[in-house]
């Protein structure tokens, strides 16, 4: 099974609402309803732990995902989310303790990243789909929960004297709230800094009076009022923003093949493994159909159609190298096919931008390349003969921490920059690829994206949109020492860095979640105080007290 660690490997990320353990997704005209009903043994690696309290594990968030997606490409229409539990007296507890107590360190960090970029998605759809999402917490919402809350524009909480929101990982668990807590508090709802120090080291938490007084929910209902209340709030939530149709597409299933030597083979895309060398390589196919000629064939097509199917096969194929294939330390990054197919679908997807689906299909992409930004290995571009790195694969080779561009003397092997690459596929920091690499030189980006032309890979490295560009007789050897050193390196050393240096700009919301958060939680989760014999998180539930090391450092 080649380097996938076991006692955590996830089989798929896949799934579908008859499928669902946890959630149940109601849609009644402009909106929609996600009820949280978390049974106890209900656990993705069964037998592990219990779910009690609403408490999720990943196997909670692939199914969120799962519907996030579905509302937004099912059911455009919605214009309203509400998130709510079906359990009564509870919204969720958070993460599951004795799951993460459980779970090797890089599942727990991964685990984190998914949920993460899972409430990030959460506020995508609202801000570039237009659908309002509402936490109706019925009950407690604690750790994970809340955070979960956060993700949302609105946040009610039920009025019942006992119902609190809370953020107790520090002082119960030694770890730090991992999906953006802390950053949501000051960055998101501008509380201010003081209040959120004692909310975040107050293991109960602030009940209903308290949290409308420091903006920690939006709004409370006594529970005679709940139901028609948060009736009420998401009725005037759908009407602020006009559905953009009523018809929306399905989203079908993935069609995977998984080889002996774990390799996955989908329709536009192959990862393959080379357990020896550590290192993956993904491959993008070019399309092999016409571009669709018109906005109702876009929707005809619909997920089927290149442009969505190749990035959502990217993103599931990333998934799997997070979780299962810890020891991989470099992905090469390559492509194959037609380069004017690439550019056909680039530009009929750009002319339909305006139309919902084409402007949906945008989103994707932008979000699954922002992933790819995100994944804790070293990302090489290889581009070779019958590479197609140009509109939005050409994203690949600037998100790529280096790039080698083989020199031919043909001059067949080349790359395109389109309008791609202009800002419609934005990093977590909001600015272009481009941009970020230009970003000492004022101009540099217009100019580059006025060439509208192949560039070869002399060209290319003299315009600084390549990172090498060997002859044909250096090429293999070249490519081989770059892999070689890379794989040899301390893999913690590398992940700081990369993450250090991909995202250049000025810190907001999402990169200090993915930067700051994440570097800090990867640290604090091998810490003796939070994971050794007598650390927070071992003894959590336990009736012994942590004993800590008391340097702060």
């Amino acid at each position: 099974m080649g380097t996938a660690v076991q006692n955590t490997r996830v089989e798929s990320f896949e799934t579908h609402p008859d499928r669902y353990k946890h959630w149940n997704l109601r849609v009644d005209g402009d909106v929609a309803t996600l009820g949280l009903n978390i049974p106890e043994d209900g656990a993705l690696r069964a037998g592990d732990y219990e779910l009690k309290m609403n408490s999720y594990d990943l196997g909670v968030d692939i199914e969120l995902q799962d519907a996030i997606d579905r509302i937004r490409y099912e059911h455009p229409a919605v214009r309203a989310v509400l998130i709510t539990s079906d359990q009564p007296r509870i919204f969720c507890a958070g993460a599951n303790i004795k799951m993460l107590a459980s779970s090797t360190h890089g599942f727990k960090v991964n685990f984190c990243r998914y949920t993460n970029e899972t409430r990030g998605h959460i506020e995508d759809a609202t801000a570039t789909a237009g659908q309002h999402y509402i936490a109706a917490l019925n009950g407690t919402a604690s750790g994970g929960g809340y955070e979960l809350a956060l993700a949302c524009e609105t946040i009610a909480l039920i009025d019942d004297g006992s119902s609190a929101v809370s953020l107790p990982e520090v002082p119960l668990l030694g770890v730090l709230p991992g999906t953006g807590g802390l950053t949501r508090l000051v960055d998101k709802r501008k509380i201010r800094r003081d209040i959120a120090d004692v909310f975040c080291t107050k293991a109960e938490g602030f009940r209903a009076r308290d949290s409308k007084k420091f903006r920690l929910v939006d709004v409370t209902f006594p529970r005679s009022k709940w139901e028609a209340g948060i009736a009420q709030l998401a009725k005037e939530k759908a009407a602020l923003n006009p559905a953009r149709t009523s018809t929306g597409i399905e989203w079908s299933a993935l069609d995977i093949t998984v080889g002996e030597d774990d390799s996955r083979t989908y329709s536009a895309v192959s990862m393959t493994m080379d357990d020896a060398k550590r290192v993956a390589t993904i491959t993008i196919n070019a399309p092999s159909k016409p571009a669709p000629s018109s906005a109702q064939a876009l929707r005809t097509e619909g997920a089927q159609t290149w442009s969505m199917r190749a990035f959502r096969e990217l993103e599931d194929a990333l998934f799997h190298l997070r979780f299962n294939y810890p020891t991989v330390g470099v992905v090469l990054l390559k492509t194959q096919g037609d380069m004017d197919a690439v550019l056909a679908h680039d530009t009929a997807l750009d002319s339909f931008s305006d139309d919902w689906l084409g402007s949906e299909i945008i989103a994707f992409q932008a979000r699954v390349l922002r992933r790819l930004d995100n994944t804790a290995k070293t990302l090489f571009a290889i581009i070779d003969e019958g590479s197609c790195f140009g509109g939005p694969l050409f994203e690949l080779t600037i998100s790529a921490d280096r790039s080698y561009m083989l020199e031919d003397e043909d001059e067949t092997v080349t790359i395109r920059v389109t309008n791609a690459s202009d800002g419609r596929l934005p990093m977590s920091t909001g600015l272009s690829r481009l941009a970020v690499r230009f970003i000492g030189e004022p101009g540099r980006t217009e100019e580059v994206l006025a060439m509208n032309t192949a560039l070869t890979g002399p060209d290319a490295f003299d315009e600084g949109l390549v990172t090498m560009a060997p002859d044909d007789i250096d090429w293999e050897d070249e490519v081989r020492i770059a892999v070689e050193e890379r794989v040899s390196l301390s893999p913690d050393a590398l992940t700081g860095m990369e993450q250090n240096l991909r995202f250049v700009g000025a810190e907001n919301c999402d990169t200090k979640i993915f930067g700051r958060l994440t570097a800090w939680q990867n640290w604090i989760f091998q810490r003796p105080n939070a994971v050794g014999d007598e650390g927070a998180l071992t003894l959590y539930g336990h009736p012994e007290r942590p004993s800590f090391n008391w340097d702060r450092t």
